[in-house]
């Protein structure tokens, strides 16, 4: 499964596209120059239980890491995903 990434001004998605059809996002927004707000994630009832949500944030935490920068995971889910990964504390705002 091929996550995508699309940076839109101070806005940016990760997300999938099965046949055309996008099926699951995580959005944010730049805070600065140095951070990023995750401020939703969804994905389709089709994939549920794949993890996609899991691998959006996992991409999330590749691109902070790349670009040196924080990330402040205000969506419900990123967060919850934050609080169970110790690992990826070095990017968390």
């Amino acid at each position: 499964m091929e996550i995508k990434h699309e940076v839109l001004g101070k806005k940016g998605c990760f997300y999938v596209e099965m046949e055309g059809e996008q099926k699951a996002e995580m959005t944010y927004t730049f805070a600065g120059d140095n951070k990023i707000i995750i401020d939703h994630t969804e994905v389709d009832p089709s994939l549920k239980g794949q993890g996609v949500g899991y691998k959006l944030v996992e991409t999330a935490v590749a691109y902070a890491r790349e670009k040196n920068i924080k990330i402040l995971p205000l969506c419900p889910f990123a967060n919850a995903v934050f609080k169970k990964r110790k690992e990826y504390s070095d990017v968390l705002f």
